[in-house]
């Protein structure tokens, strides 16, 4: 849909189009929502490892720790890059519907899949389903107005939401009220993700992307505004102005697509040349990341991101270690439906924050970080199945919380493209420190250490994130008050 030029008629008819067509959105909408929310209901995914380690999979905890779950990590790490390229040039949906074979093939495997080999095979699959994660979450801003950007955010994301929490509720129901074995919540996994499958096959084809297959200058620079999180809407609404408000001071850099020559191209699509787009992200990236304060949260959303991910990946180890699954009810199901209900309370308390992160954002990171180091150590040190669960729970609280806030800060004052850069680069960074982690500390190939000591260094490795931001709080805070006294100082003597 092409922007306006300019002008009150035109900023009329923008409104009118982006709430007159509401079936051109509520349709693709709703049939994401639909995909998500099946992909999601996977009632077995808690009991994963205890599945694993069933008799009839000859398999050993060694094997399963040590030498199967980390082809996870190195499968999704080398494919991010690639997938992300491709889910742009190929326009969503065909990176759609590769999660959605790609989840079929991993369930299926996991239902017959035999030996350490296969068990790896079906790893590596289930690293290509999450790596093409980032087709879902993009798809629908390639077919919506970007004034419906937080609505149908919210709505995909809920979706999600609500499918794994339905998957682990009943999967936790179902083991324990119904007593069913765990190979009959894969088959109910299996299905639910073959009818999401089947879904998206009628998404629409998006026309557009954000790199490879651009409108043009003119239109970009109407539709890939800078979007203000707080309330959905675009921050600039004419060419003229070129910069977000509040960012200049840190890069004084125009945005993307937004000069004034644009003006005079016609409106269509532009032939796709890669070496440009590489280049064009290179140069996006550099400016990017030339901010202070963007840089600050994007080094917390790695680090921390990779400690989530190691701790997330081999918490239900550590359950299986502290409590046997086969000599006792287990309840991870409801934890980790438990956990994303409160870490979704936490996320709606996140936009209601009202502090200066400028100023004491760096000190809150380290104690928020701190705090995260206290429950993943409890969780190792107190071999109590129910305080591990509460401990994990904190942890995922906190957690979801905080990337919460990291997100709206680099968000704000970005637009579209670079948004999805720097989320990118920031996920591409965890991991690659996660695959350097796994590598070292739980690889078979490197140290190969128990669960219990892994834990205890995933627990020193978010105390070592508390005292980096620590230290880089307090030196912050002391000269921003060195500052104030210095220009407080002056104005006396200037008058």
């Amino acid at each position: 849909m092409a922007g306006p030029r300019g002008g009150r008629p035109a900023r009329r008819s923008a409104r009118a189009d982006s709430s007159g067509g509401g079936c051109c959105w509520a349709l693709p909408t709703g049939l994401l929502c639909a995909y998500g929310f099946f992909c999601s209901v996977r009632p077995s995914e808690p009991f994963l490892t205890p599945y694993l380690l069933e008799p009839h999979k000859n398999l050993s905890e060694t094997q399963v720790f040590n030498r199967i779950y980390p082809v996870w990590t190195y499968s999704y790490l080398a494919l991010l890059f690639p997938v992300f390229l491709a889910t742009d040039y190929l326009r969503y949906k065909p990176v759609v519907l590769l999660q959605g074979l790609s989840l079929i093939i991993t369930w299926f495997m996991l239902l017959y899949a035999q030996g350490l080999r296969a068990t790896q095979l079906l790893e590596f699959f289930y690293g290509m389903g999450t790596a093409t994660d980032i087709a879902y979450y993009s798809y629908i801003y390639s077919i919506v107005d970007i004034n419906l950007y937080q609505k149908v955010t919210s709505y995909c994301r809920s979706a999600t939401l609500v499918g794994y929490t339905v998957g682990s509720v009943s999967g936790q129901v179902l083991v324990s009220v119904a007593g069913w074995p765990l190979f009959n919540l894969n088959v109910i996994s299996l299905t639910s993700i073959s009818i999401a499958f089947g879904t998206a096959w009628f998404l629409p084809m998006p026309q557009k992307s954000l790199f490879f297959h651009h409108v043009s200058s003119q239109q970009l620079s109407w539709e890939m505004k800078v979007m203000d999180c707080k309330s959905g809407s675009a921050v600039q609404d004419h060419p003229s102005v070129q910069r977000a408000p509040g960012w200049e001071d840190e890069t004084e850099v125009p945005l993307k697509g937004e000069s004034h020559s644009a003006e005079k191209q016609p409106v269509q699509e532009q032939k796709v040349d890669i070496i440009k787009v590489l280049k064009d992200l290179w140069q996006d990236f550099l400016q990017c990341y030339s901010s202070k304060t963007m840089l600050c949260w994007s080094v917390w959303w790695a680090l921390s991101t990779c400690g989530y991910f190691q701790v997330i990946n081999y918490a239900q180890g550590l359950w299986e270690m502290v409590l046997p699954s086969h000599s006792t009810e287990v309840y991870n199901g409801a934890v980790e439906a438990a956990s994303t209900l409160l870490g979704a309370v936490a996320v709606f308390v996140a936009g209601h924050i009202k502090m200066s992160w400028a100023m004491w954002g760096e000190v809150a990171l380290a104690l928020f970080s701190f705090l995260i180091a206290a429950a993943v150590y409890i969780m190792d040190t107190v071999r109590n199945i129910w305080v591990c669960y509460a401990s994990y729970v904190v942890f995922r609280i906190i957690y979801m919380l905080l990337i919460t806030t990291a997100t709206f800060q680099i968000a704000t004052n970005l637009s579209v493209e670079r948004y999805a850069l720097v989320f990118g680069v920031n996920t591409f960074i965890a991991l690659a420190l996660q695959t350097l982690l796994t590598l070292i500390v739980v690889d078979a190939s490197g140290l190969g250490l128990d669960i219990f000591t892994q834990f205890m260094i995933y627990a020193s490795y978010f105390a070592a994130i508390s005292l980096v931001f620590l230290g880089s709080g307090i030196y912050s805070i002391i000269r921003a008050y060195r500052r104030q006294e210095q220009m407080q100082s002056r104005s006396p003597e200037s008058q």
